[in-house]
Formats: C-alpha cells, sequence, structure tokens
C-alpha cells in the first residue's frame, strides 16, 4: 500500500514478545487511519474558513451548543466533545465571545461552581449559515466515496472505536 513501509518495518520489529505488534494487515489499516484523522479535518476545517470565517474546532462547539435543548453547556463537557483542552476551548471561546456567539455564566450546582458555555441567537446564526457548506465538504470527502453498506460499517467501526479509546463519550453517537 504504501512504498514506505518496506523502508520502515525493521524500525517496528522487535525481539520482544511482550508487544503485540500489528500484523501486515492490521498495521496497513492503522497508517490508512491515522493518514485519514491527518487529511480529512483539515479539508473541512479549510473549507469552513474560506466559507464561514471560523474554524472546524469553532464550528464543532457551536454546533455541540446548538444541539443542547437550552443552547448550554459546562465547559468541561464541551471541551471533551468538542475534541479539545479545557485550556484550547477556554481561548476559543473567548474569540467567539467577542463575535457575540457564545456566552459564558458560572452556576452553583450540585457539583459546586462550575462554568458553563451558552450560545448566542448570533452564535445559532452563525452555525445555521455555516451548515450547509460543512455538509457538502462532509459528503465531498466521506461520504460521496462510500456505499450505502459502507456508511453503515463505518459509522459501526466508529462506534466501537469510540467505545474503546473514550467509553464516555459513546452516549454521543446516534443510532
Amino acid at each position: 500500500m504504501f512504498k514506505c513501509l518496506g523502508q520502515v518495518s525493521s524500525f517496528f520489529v522487535s525481539d520482544s514478545t511482550e508487544v503485540p505488534w500489528l500484523s501486515e494487515p492490521e498495521r496497513s489499516a492503522w497508517i490508512a487511519l491515522t493518514t485519514m484523522f491527518a487529511s480529512v479535518p483539515p479539508a473541512i476545517d479549510t473549507q469552513l474558513k474560506r466559507d464561514s470565517g471560523i474554524n472546524f474546532f469553532e464550528y464543532q462547539i457551536l454546533s455541540w451548543l446548538s444541539m443542547t435543548d437550552d443552547r448550554v453547556m459546562r465547559m468541561g463537557t464541551l471541551a471533551h466533545l468538542a475534541g479539545g483542552s479545557l485550556s484550547r476551548l477556554s481561548h476559543a471561546v473567548t474569540r467567539l465571545e467577542r463575535q457575540g456567539w457564545v456566552g459564558r455564566r458560572t452556576t452553583d450546582s450540585a457539583e459546586g461552581r462550575c462554568v458553563e458555555a451558552l450560545l448566542t441567537d448570533a452564535g445559532m446564526a452563525v452555525v445555521v449559515a455555516a451548515a450547509p457548506g460543512h455538509v457538502r465538504e462532509a459528503r465531498r470527502v466521506v461520504f460521496d466515496a462510500l456505499t450505502p453498506e459502507e456508511v453503515g460499517q463505518l459509522q459501526r467501526i466508529a462506534g466501537k472505536l469510540v467505545l474503546a479509546a473514550a467509553p464516555e463519550m459513546a452516549g454521543c453517537l446516534k443510532a
């Protein structure tokens, strides 16, 4: 699959029997998966920046907030769902606050004080305006390349990988 495999394969070989080294098919699948991680998000990011002036991380923040009943979410939860650290989320929310798209509030909860992000009406308008281009790009780089059967397989495989890597995120997957 990749010409470089023959050149680097000896790097991965070890005499240790304690390491469950990847088989050739597993290694090829792993390389395909990591290459996908390195190519699909930047394509989505480029489209969003070009067409909407926001990056993929910002879109994720706005999108996740838009999917809640009251357009409010705890910052820690939002960071987890958007795929960033709390620090990265805080910086992004500060930028989104300056635009008037997101607000923050501190609340007292049963678990103590927490900070929540809330999507403003202006922020909702931004995510609604960005969604059509985002969906077209997701279709172009993912779904147009797959058959309906492969889409089902992708959903099942992605669900299994999420469950293995971050079981707490499994509830976010829609059946």
